[in-house]
């Protein structure tokens, strides 16, 4: 026991700060890049692939804002209070989010914060009291709204949510289905073989796979469950940095590639 105890060596806010600082760099290199391609991301495939390697190093973060997810609809006191701040940033990151994405997918693409929303409601919609059948329909809404809406992950997102909520007492379980899901998401790029470069297309795949692995361990092995030092600063900070985080990279698209 007191082997395993030592690897957990983060807690709430250093593995949040680990995933939004990662992030933070691979979204900065992949939308400075694509603003200077007028948003085609095809190009990313001409890339030296160390370049593309780096840019999605930044996968890692979303599967650790899934997992807080689940941790945060267990641990929290408010449940529809946290529900509403979630929407509320969600709403206040979208025009910063189409700053840097609107050229790549539209202007009708929402962020992620929607997606950890309407994962946040599937897992309380689970955990109501309805019917079976009421509980189904009410997850299926969400998935479907995400969808419309065309939020970052969407269905994936909210089924990651549910998962390791669902299966957080069932740790091979949540292994198995985790990484089948993983699987299923990122083989799906295979169907560009052909249509993009061979190479740059499998060292993505890859690339994105990995950090999918790296942060189940983080989130399974290295974290302690405690809260930073700062709890309340922390949680401000973190809704605040994500549209910040967009605003900065804006900046830097137009002053390198203006």
């Amino acid at each position: 026991m007191d082997t395993i105890k030592k690897y957990k060596i983060f807690n709430r806010d250093m593995m949040k700060c680990l995933a939004i600082f990662i992030m933070f760099w691979g979204h900065l290199i992949g939308w400075v890049i694509m603003d200077r391609y007028d948003g085609d991301v095809t190009k990313y495939y001409e890339l030296p692939l160390w370049e593309l390697i780096l840019i999605y190093t930044s996968l890692f973060c979303p599967p650790v804002m899934f997992f807080f997810i689940a941790d945060g609809y267990k641990y929290t006191r408010d449940r529809k209070k946290y529900a509403k701040r979630l929407f509320i940033f969600a709403c206040i990151a979208q025009p910063f989010d189409w700053l840097c994405c609107h050229k790549a997918f539209g202007w009708w693409h929402t962020n992620v914060i929607f997606t950890l929303f309407f994962g946040l409601l599937a897992l309380m919609a689970w955990e109501s009291r309805f019917r079976l059948w009421q509980r189904i329909g009410l997850i299926l809404l969400c998935m479907g709204t995400t969808a419309a809406i065309q939020s970052d992950w969407f269905i994936f997102g909210i089924l990651y949510i549910l998962l390791i909520h669902g299966f957080r007492e069932k740790p091979k379980v949540r292994c198995i289905t985790y990484f089948g899901l993983s699987a299923l998401y990122f083989g799906l790029n295979l169907l560009s073989l052909g249509k993009v470069p061979t190479v740059p297309l499998l060292a993505e795949i890859a690339t994105m796979f990995l950090m999918f692995v790296a942060a189940y361990l983080c989130m399974t092995v290295f974290y302690n469950g405690k809260k930073g030092r700062h709890p309340e600063f922390a949680k401000w900070f973190f809704y605040i940095f994500y549209p910040l985080h967009y605003f900065i990279i804006w900046i830097v698209e137009n002053i390198v590639n203006r």
